[in-house]
């Protein structure tokens, strides 16, 4: 015997396969047979020697198959003997299981019936041939023309088997429901996978449906079917789900037959189902399968919702629509039943969603969509899925919230080119609803500070916004933000130094001293009723004004920084002042000491304003240094609305008359400078700025580029004082006419530039934003087009007869919208708050739908012969771009919108008659 294994082993290593075939037919069945037992038994070469025949008997021919069948009719039996050692015996049935998709369909249907009647007889006893039954029965299974094999009988009766136990599940005890699972998972190794998982899905699914019939109704519909304790069947369906996940890592036919059964159609889905394909996910090689698989069902679930919705048809037809979504939010409240196995998952799922359907970065980094709060698009719904997947998981499971937190902080910090938007809503979200569980892992938190510095600016805001209310409870993450934030002040990075700006600020709003003024406009302030934490448990107002005037004094010194620093230091004073009445005199002081650095006090001298330090200079190239308008628009805000607020309110009676005269002192001295300020720009020519026609404003040169600076800051006083003018003009002529001289010179200065940049190669000017508020453009549309209050004629008719002005402030509202439609704010006061641009956009509907119906003849044709936009069509524009902002915006607002047209529509009719 020793010469034929070395033969076949030599023929098969020097792969001679013509040979070894020749050598092979030479060879009766018996000599073979005693051949593979001698090696077997000693254990010697039996590997190499069953490769060789398989090398050397084609199963395409004759001989080849019956070769092949014999080795497996002798293989199978000597196995079982028990005469062999457990590791040869492994090996000879690996190599089996290699080639058994090569056999013939009467060569499997005969090992088939070899395997039935071997255990009929209890041939099998060992069993460990029997891992090479199932993978025979698989192969005769995908055989064509089964029927013309034998084995039709043997899947009969393990059809009827399976049968005949799923059937007794609804008769058994729920205890008794996990061992008879787990010995179908056993059985399945033999045939009817795909009946075994549908009836044990099945039976789950039932269950659960249920239980959601009686939580409807508060018991049982059907009075033979006794009632199941929702915990205890929670728990049996967590220990079904580990015993067929242990099933599946050993059969991986198992698992590919059950997520082969949910690619056709997510109808089949159900909470159990989603619960064990999200177990079998930790199972790496199935991993992408089953998180694509969920993938897609999530996404034709909304699509089909959306279809659903928007017909009437489909709703008669599919009146009970298959929510996967909500399918994954009830595994995810069944999950607090112990199945740890699935919570990984779930937070899996979580993030691959928000991965997979965030916000995409459009031009230079920018979201193309905006927050997550309205969902509209599939794609939308899902990822604010993830996120709601997220958050139930963290609130519910303690071991995953430390994975959870790490990974939206990673995210937060590593994904600076992409948009993070959604994260950020995602971490407010833990924050607001769990701020005492988040604060056992501040030191995350506390971690993600160290990167402010690195971060994009709109991820700096968010993440600041949304640990406010933990700072107001957690001392030790207070004083890691402060330290973090005088380091990024220092920074030399204009982002780190805007961060730390960003920083103070939200702090100045959000650490209140007592004693400051309500505001109605502060609606939108993080406030302790949001949270479960109190926020002067810790720290009393003496402490909090201690603190923020610390901060005021280091904010002070971004007033030596570059202009976008300073610009964010104006644009966020204003909200500082409303949320912290108490901080007017040193937010005051600052703002009047910074402004008379650049105003002129010489009554007689002109300009009232100093443009030069307004810019530097490094080399050839000129920058604005000081962003002048603004800075009076910041003041400007601060002054009236402190003024307005003190009239409207009584003062306390603890206030001194030391801070009073204060106040008051500052207060006469701003509006001095205002109107001073008026008086002489009115007096001033464009030639006292050196910006007349002879002017150079071509962006090549240095000289240009100055010229065009200083427009710009000039335009903007125009503009900051018209609207200072028209709030305390209380509808006087005479200030409504320093108006009009105010808009003339406005415009003469806005057409020279308009000119004369537009005579280079390229076009380089861009109509800078406006600086007139939301809320002085809403009140200045409404009385120039549906003022009728006769004592207010006289007056109003000084603006309303100036077309231009009309034009141009029409001109503003469409700008501002705009704004408001790629930005989703405007500049200004309110330009934030999110109730109060939609306030804005129903307002200038209104007005805009009104006027657009109500315009003197005589003012279209000027429009027409000029060659421009008619003020009918800036209506329409005005309109078209409300719908669209609207839209994209306030999507759920838009009936509200509408219903303001309509009414206004309705009230129009009204009047007519």
């Amino acid at each position: 015997m020793k010469a034929e294994m070395d033969k076949i082993v030599s023929l098969s290593d020097e792969e001679n396969i013509p040979e070894l075939q020749k050598y092979l037919s030479t060879l009766t069945d018996d000599r073979l047979i005693n051949t593979i037992t001698n090696s077997a038994l000693k254990g010697k070469k039996v590997g190499t020697i069953i490769k060789g025949i398989f090398k050397g008997s084609p199963p395409s021919s004759t001989a080849g198959a019956n070769r092949r069948l014999l080795l497996y009719q002798h293989c199978i039996p000597l196995c079982e003997s028990g005469d062999l050692q457990t590791e040869v015996a492994a090996d000879i049935i690996g190599l089996l299981m290699l080639e058994t998709h090569t056999l013939s369909g009467p060569s499997l249907a005969t090992l088939a019936s070899l395997f039935v009647d071997a255990i009929k007889v209890g041939k099998m006893s060992s069993g460990k041939s029997l891992e090479l039954f199932p993978t025979v029965l698989t192969a005769l299974a995908a055989c064509e023309n089964l029927f013309q094999y034998w084995c039709i009988l043997h899947f009969k009766e393990l059809q009827f088997v399976v049968e005949k136990v799923l059937r007794m599940f609804n008769k058994l005890d729920l205890q008794e429901i996990p061992p008879l699972v787990y010995q179908l998972l056993l059985l399945s190794a033999k045939g009817c996978k795909k009946q075994v998982l549908d009836g044990i899905v099945g039976y789950f699914k039932e269950q659960d449906a249920r239980q959601e019939e009686e939580q409807k109704h508060g018991e049982s519909l059907d009075l033979e079917v006794q009632s199941i304790p929702q915990d205890q069947l929670r728990h049996v369906e967590g220990t079904a789900i580990l015993h067929i996940v242990f099933a599946i890592r050993l059969d991986h036919e198992l698992a590919r037959e059950f997520i082969k059964g949910f690619k056709t159609s997510y109808a089949d889905l159900c909470p159990f189902s989603v619960a064990l394909l999200l177990s079998v996910a930790r199972i790496q090689r199935y991993e992408e399968q089953v998180f694509e698989l969920l993938k897609g069902a999530i996404i034709k679930s909304f699509k089909d919702e959306q279809l659903q919705q928007g017909s009437k048809l489909l709703q008669d037809l599919l009146p009970g629509h298959c929510s996967v979504a909500q399918m994954i939010l009830d595994t995810v409240q069944n999950s607090v039943f112990g199945w740890d196995h699935v919570t990984q998952g779930l937070v899996q799922l979580g993030f691959f969603l928000m991965d997979a359907f965030g916000p995409k970065p459009g031009p230079f980094g920018k979201a193309t969509e905006g927050s997550l709060a309205v969902a509209r698009t599939p794609t939308q719904q899902a990822c604010k899925l993830g996120g709601q997947v997220l958050l139930q998981g963290f609130k519910m499971h303690e071991p995953i919230r430390g994975e959870i937190l790490e990974q939206v902080l990673n995210r937060l910090v590593t994904k600076t080119a992409s948009p993070v938007n959604h994260f950020l809503d995602l971490f407010s979200d833990i924050v607001v609803s769990a701020p005492m569980i988040l604060l056992e892992s501040s030191s995350k938190v506390t971690e993600t500070f160290d990167h402010l510095s690195c971060l994009p600016l709109a991820t700096v805001q968010g993440l600041l916004k949304a640990v406010q209310p933990l700072l107001k409870v957690s001392m030790s993450l207070k004083d890691a933000l402060i330290l973090v934030l005088r380091k990024a002040m220092f920074s030399s990075q204009l982002d780190g130094r805007k961060s730390a700006v960003t920083g103070f600020l939200l702090l100045l709003k959000n650490f209140k001293v007592l004693g400051s003024l309500a505001s109605s406009q502060c609606s939108q302030a993080i406030s302790s009723s949001q949270i479960q934490v109190d926020v002067h448990s810790r720290y009393n107002s003496a402490a909090n004004e201690a603190f923020c005037l610390e901060i005021l004094s280091s904010l002070r010194r971004c007033l030596s920084q570059q202009a976008d620093v300073r610009l964010m230091l104006y644009e966020g004073f204003f909200d500082v002042l409303r949320r912290n009445s108490q901080l007017a005199s040193s937010i005051m002081q600052t703002l009047l000491s910074q402004l008379k650095r650049y105003y002129e006090p010489e009554q007689d001298l002109l300009p009232p304003v100093k443009l030069e330090p307004c810019i530097t200079a490094h080399g050839d190239q000129v920058y604005l240094q000081e962003p002048l308008a603004h800075l009076l628009s910041c003041t400007v805000h601060c002054l009236m609305w402190l003024q307005n607020t003190r009239q409207s309110a009584n003062l306390n009676a603890d206030d001194s008359d030391g801070d009073e005269e204060e106040e008051e002192g500052y207060r006469s001295d701003l509006h001095a400078v205002l109107e001073s300020m008026t008086r002489r720009m009115i007096k001033c020519e464009l030639e006292d700025f050196e910006l007349d026609k002879s002017a150079e404003f071509s962006m090549g040169s240095s000289v240009g580029v100055k010229n065009n600076i200083y427009a710009v800051l000039v335009m903007g006083v125009y503009e900051v004082l018209m609207e200072y003018n028209f709030i305390k003009a209380n509808y006087s002529k005479r200030c409504f006419e320093e108006i009009i001289e105010l808009f003339s010179r406005y415009q003469k200065l806005s057409e020279i530039l308009k000119e004369k940049s537009g005579k280079g190669r390229v076009p380089s000017h861009k109509t800078p934003r406006s600086l007139f508020s939301m809320g002085i453009i809403s009140t200045l549309i409404t009385v120039l087009f549906r003022d009728n209050t006769q004592s207010r004629e006289e007056a109003l008719s000084v603006l309303r007869s100036n077309g231009e002005f009309v034009r141009y402030i029409l001109s503003v509202v469409v700008q501002k919208i705009q704004q408001l439609d790629e930005t989703g704010h405007t500049d200004g006061p309110d330009g934030q708050n999110a109730d109060k641009t939609f306030r804005f956009l129903c307002d200038m509907t209104s007005v805009l739908m009104w006027r657009y119906t109500n315009i003197p003849s005589v003012v279209e044709e000027g429009g027409k012969k000029e060659k421009r936009s008619s003020l009918s069509q800036l209506c329409l524009e005005g309109l078209l771009r409300i719908f669209t902002t609207c839209q994209q915006r306030y999507p759920d607002k838009m009936a509200q919108l509408l219903s303001t047209m309509e009414t206004h529509s309705c009230s129009n009719s009204l009047i007519s008659n």
